[in-house]
């Protein structure tokens, strides 16, 4: 019995990894304060904000930063660089962590996440636009 448990547990999950998963491992996660620290030394850093057009507005977004909706993603990903680390932003982390997903299982390489979003943003005192 317990053999046979074993055998469909490495079954399942080497048919997620042929199926491309997205596993947690494929990016890092990093918090506002290493976010702008990179932005501030002036590394190449393409800062994705997955929010929605009214979040953007309302609520202000990193200058520079490029938004495209996490439901627009997948039909979006082509205006995204390839050769240019991405860091994935949007309320509070949620919706970035999916987007670093979806780009990571899109052959993204170069992928972090910014925990907390805007709102740790903000409450850092970091400016918005």
């Amino acid at each position: 019995m317990r053999r046979t448990i074993l055998v469909l547990v490495v079954a399942l999950a080497a048919g997620l990894a042929a199926c491309g998963a997205p596993t947690a491992d494929r990016f890092a996660t990093i918090s506002v304060a290493d976010l702008k620290q990179r932005l501030d030394r002036g590394d190449a850093l393409l800062v994705l904000d997955v929010r929605t057009p009214e979040e953007y507005a309302r609520d202000g977004h990193i200058a520079g930063s490029t938004l495209i909706p996490l439901q627009e993603l997948a039909q979006r990903m082509h205006e995204l660089p390839r050769d240019t680390p991405i860091a994935c932003f949007c309320r509070s982390g949620n919706r970035s962590q999916t987007a670093c997903n979806q780009l990571a299982q899109a052959g993204f390489a170069d992928l972090v996440n910014v925990a907390g979003g805007i709102g740790a943003w903000r409450g850092a005192g970091y400016p918005v636009e």
